[in-house]
Formats: structure tokens, C-alpha cells, sequence
């Protein structure tokens, strides 16, 4: 299986990674591993002994999709290894593959083959990460959650970021900045209610009060993109006097949309640029509906 195509389009810092020489571990006198078989570095390993890796950026698996690769898994076999390190006798984790390792369970497999690597956990997340933001089935939210997390824990600036994933510095300060975004709008890029190009409208609105009404009109109007730069450029032009004077019913406004979004009532109160929200809620069971609402646009 020619592997070089495949690495030339994931980026200068996955192939960086995947090349090193001592990356590989070589697993063909592993007692632990009876039905093991070895292909140009590819071992046979006991799906019951994998496990899923923790550092995985991707948060959701569409079922549908799920299926039709389980469906060709299941005619054709695997045809794409997964990747795991070793860390005991017995287990291994992944590093990447989750989407190949969960469709390979429906599948009914006993084995699966795979890539045994080296990798501490820094090196594993660094790894996991950099792969995963390339794939197309990840959505933008994800994507940049991917992004900020080999910054935070990986120690990475934007521009060794960039530099790693072979994108435009200004690509990635662009997926970064969506997480800036509120989070029912965020939630409404995960579930593809508004898409990038909304969103890259959006986040160039400093307010967020102004970022959830022009939101807003992009649902009840169904607003192309041009549609949206052009109300955000008037948004973003508003004075900071004009902002404050309007702000009252601009708060009503959020109150009346947050407490629609969460089933809750929500009051928002403001004093001199400083205030807080209050959610309110009646039982353990809407608290947790309501933590669910809020982590889900994270």
C-alpha cells in the first residue's frame, strides 16, 4: 500500500511525524498478539485490546455515514489502517482512526489492522490532532477546537500552527476567532443552520449583542453570505454611543432569545458596561438540559 500520497496531503507537520524513523515499533514477536501478522510495518490487532484514545478532537460520528463505511468495511474490509501506540503488554490506544475503529465494532470485526507507533502523550495528541483538523467531515467548530488545543497543549504558536497544518496564518486566526462566537451561534455552525462564511461575517462584529441579532435576521431571512457582510459592516460601523444608546432593547432582545434557545427564563441586566445573565431554572433535570444547551456550543 503506497502511503506517500496520502502523507503529502495531510501537511508538512503529519508527515514530519509520521516519518520519523523511530516512530515505528516493530510488534512481530509480540507474544500478546496471536493472530498478529505484519505487512510492511501493518499488524493485525484484536479490536477487544484497543482502546479509544482520550485526546480525540472529533466529538460527533454522523450514524449514517457510520453505516455506510461499516456496510463497505463489512464487503471490502478495511482498506485504510488505523494508527495506535502500545502502552502495556495487552493494550493499545488510538491515535487516529476512531471514525475506521468504531465502524470496524459494527462491522463485527475481531481484528483490525493497524500502524504501531511510538508516541508520548504530548506527541500522541500533537499527532491525533494534526491528522483529524484535515479531515472534511469535521466541522468548523471542531476544526478550531482542534486548533486551540495544539496551542494550549502542545505549546504552539499560530504561526508554528500554521506552519505544521501548511495553512495561511490568517486560515487559522480565522477558525480560532469562531470560538469567540456565542455559544448558540457556535452550536448553529456545528449543526450547519449558518455556515463559514456566516460565520467569518459574524465573528468581524465586535459586539456580541449585535452578533446574535444580525444571527437572528440570517435565520428569519435567510441571509446569503453577502447579505450578512453587508449588515455586519453596518453593525461593526455603529459608534460605541450609538451601541449604548440602543442598548436597552438590545438587552430585551437577548433576553427574549436566550430564554427560547434554553426553555428558561433568563434575565440580563447592565450597569455603566458591566452586568451578568441570570438563567433560572425549576428542577435538576432542566439544569442539566440547560448545561447540556451551553456545553454544546463550546
Amino acid at each position: 500500500m503506497n502511503q506517500n500520497p496520502k502523507k503529502k496531503s495531510l501537511g508538512r507537520g503529519l508527515s514530519a511525524l509520521l516519518d520519523s524513523g523511530d516512530a515505528i515499533e516493530t510488534v512481530a514477536h509480540s507474544s500478546s498478539l496471536h493472530s498478529s501478522t505484519q505487512h510492511g510495518g501493518i499488524s493485525q490487532i484484536l479490536i477487544e485490546q484497543i482502546e479509544v484514545n482520550p485526546f480525540q478532537p472529533r466529538t460527533r460520528f454522523e450514524e449514517k455515514a457510520l453505516k455506510e463505511l461499516s456496510d463497505s468495511i463489512v464487503h471490502y474490509g478495511l482498506i485504510q489502517p488505523i494508527t495506535v501506540r502500545r502502552v502495556s503488554k495487552d493494550k493499545y490506544q488510538l491515535i487516529s482512526g476512531e471514525r475506521r475503529f468504531k465502524a470496524s465494532q459494527v462491522a463485527g470485526l475481531s481484528e483490525i489492522p493497524a500502524y504501531v507507533r511510538l508516541a508520548d502523550d504530548k506527541g500522541m495528541l500533537e499527532m491525533a490532532l494534526i491528522e483529524n483538523t484535515h479531515r472534511e467531515d469535521l466541522d468548523a467548530i471542531e476544526i478550531a477546537m482542534g486548533y486551540q488545543r495544539l496551542i494550549d497543549e502542545c505549546g504552539l504558536t499560530q504561526e508554528e500552527l500554521s506552519d505544521k497544518l501548511g495553512k495561511d496564518r490568517t486560515t487559522v486566526t480565522n477558525y480560532l476567532r469562531l470560538l469567540r462566537l456565542p455559544p448558540v451561534i457556535q452550536l448553529a455552525i456545528r449543526e450547519k443552520k449558518i455556515t463559514m462564511g456566516h460565520a467569518r461575517a459574524l465573528i468581524n462584529i465586535d459586539n456580541p449583542i449585535n452578533q446574535l441579532s444580525v444571527f437572528d435576521k440570517i435565520l428569519d431571512e435567510s441571509l446569503s453570505v453577502r447579505d450578512t457582510e453587508e449588515k455586519a459592516r453596518s453593525a461593526k460601523g455603529k459608534s460605541n454611543k450609538q451601541t449604548s444608546g440602543g442598548s436597552a432593547a438590545n438587552y430585551k432582545e437577548v433576553e427574549k432569545d436566550l430564554s427560547g434557545r434554553l426553555a428558561s427564563k433568563v434575565k440580563v441586566s447592565n450597569s455603566g458596561g458591566k452586568g451578568k445573565i441570570v438563567i433560572a431554572f425549576s428542577s435538576d433535570e432542566q439544569f442539566r438540559k440547560i448545561l447540556e444547551l451551553l456545553h454544546a456550543g463550546q
